[in-house]
């Protein structure tokens, strides 16, 4: 802006000229935002577990993926009561009942997602992908397989299908049938199966082997689980970083709410896991 000839130069203790004032306010503005911006995101990711490496193994064997173990990742130095009074190591069993009990997460579900976080620690290591993240996305879901009066088998297989509703634009996305209803039952429209809710053409890309069965299946939570692990670790994320997280997480739901549900449950989940 140019100064006027007719008015008086301020002196120099005087206010300093108008763009150097809009400059400073600019960057004070800019200094606040990035500071709030920093606080948001350390506030919003979930501390990640280490991995116990000297847990057991259960010896399962994923495929195609091909390495891990169901075996927990998380708090070695948390014993279990019972574990602490034998005056032993905790095993993978004693934190599958610990956790369980502390979180309400049922074992079997429990058991997949410790699964799925050891084996992306060697699929992909980079991505630091924590089973809490796929507590929080189990629990959203699907209940962690209990929907509709569904429940884990064992093997951990669903107790009958769970289906979603069909996506046919009545209020959620408007999605034509990619499957043949090969494995929704629904040759018109997709619909997200299983306990961790994979659309069919989803799916068909991540489709994952969980538990060595040599099949891979989106009704099985060692399969599903895996297959969402890979996929929230998709193009290089890293889920110890609040923008991965929140990239990984929104990339499976696109919403800000989903993504707050996820968070609250996996911080419960990881302070409950703790003792804390």
């Amino acid at each position: 802006m140019a100064i006027q000839q007719s008015e008086p130069a301020a002196p120099p203790s005087a206010r300093p000229p108008r763009v150097v004032f809009r400059l400073l306010v600019v960057l004070v503005v800019l200094a606040v935002a990035g500071a709030a911006l920093w606080l948001v995101q350390r506030a919003s990711t979930p501390t990640p577990h280490p991995v116990a490496q000297d847990f057991p193994a259960l010896h399962v064997t994923p495929a195609p993926v091909q390495v891990g173990a169901a075996a927990p990742a998380a708090d070695a130095a948390q014993p279990s009561a019972q574990a602490a009074a034998a005056g032993r190591s905790e095993t993978a069993e004693d934190w599958l009942a610990r956790v369980s009990a502390a979180t309400g997460i049922p074992a079997r579900a429990l058991r997949a997602y410790a699964n799925a976080d050891l084996t992306l620690a060697k699929v992909q290591p980079s991505c630091h992908l924590p089973w809490t993240m796929l507590a929080g996305i189990g629990r959203i879901e699907s209940d962690h397989g209990r929907f509709g009066g569904a429940t884990l088998l064992p093997n951990g297989d669903e107790s009958k299908p769970i289906i979603g509703v069909p996506l046919d634009g009545s209020g959620v996305a408007n999605i034509s049938d990619t499957d043949g209803g090969a494995l929704d039952g629904d040759p018109v429209h997709d619909r997200a199966v299983g306990p961790m809710q994979f659309i069919p053409s989803t799916w068909r890309k991540w489709a994952s082997d969980g538990n060595g069965d040599g099949v891979a299946n989106p009704q099985n939570i060692d399969d599903a689980t895996v297959a969402a692990g890979r996929y929230l670790c998709a193009g290089g994320r890293d889920l110890a970083t609040a923008a991965g997280w929140w990239a990984a997480v929104l990339s499976y739901n696109n919403s800000v709410e989903y993504g707050q549900k996820v968070f609250s449950v996996a911080d419960a989940a990881a302070k409950a896991s703790a003792g804390h």
